[in-house]
């Protein structure tokens, strides 16, 4: 498995009555899953996330609306804009991540690798920052 930002492309599964996207463990998400959650109800102009994980790993999909998702390696930001239930961004750990711009009725699916342990947060940019110059 790499460790590098990437937009991973679901399987599209077209049916005049409506299409299916589908996703496995160990296939299109390169993990295996330990936690699930979604955010939704965002209000206009608040952003989600703002935090590193030191050990979890993440898949991010845009279910509903749009949103963007700026990422920061320690030397570099990245931004994505989500907007296609079929397109999964793949976030590894060590990764400073920002949510922001939310649509109104979005929905962002969020896949994880490892159970919730706030332990494994770094919420403090400036720290993560010295976390991966030494590393």
């Amino acid at each position: 498995m790499s460790n590098d930002i990437r937009i991973i492309q679901l399987p599209r599964i077209f049916d005049e009555r409506g299409n299916l996207s589908v996703l496995q463990e160990d296939k299109e998400i390169p993990f295996l899953v330990k936690r699930v959650y979604w955010i939704y109800d965002v209000p206009g102009g608040e952003m989600r996330g703002s935090h590193a994980f030191k050990n979890s790993s993440e898949i991010i999909i845009a279910l509903s609306g749009s949103y963007d998702v700026v990422l920061h390696d320690g030397i570099k930001e990245h931004r994505y804009q989500l907007n296609r239930s079929y397109y999964g961004l793949y976030v590894p750990k060590m990764t400073w991540r920002t949510l922001e711009n939310f649509s109104t009725n979005s929905l962002a699916l969020v896949i994880t690798d490892l159970a919730f342990d706030e332990h494994d947060y770094i919420r403090e940019f400036d720290f993560f920052k010295k976390l991966k110059q030494s590393a």
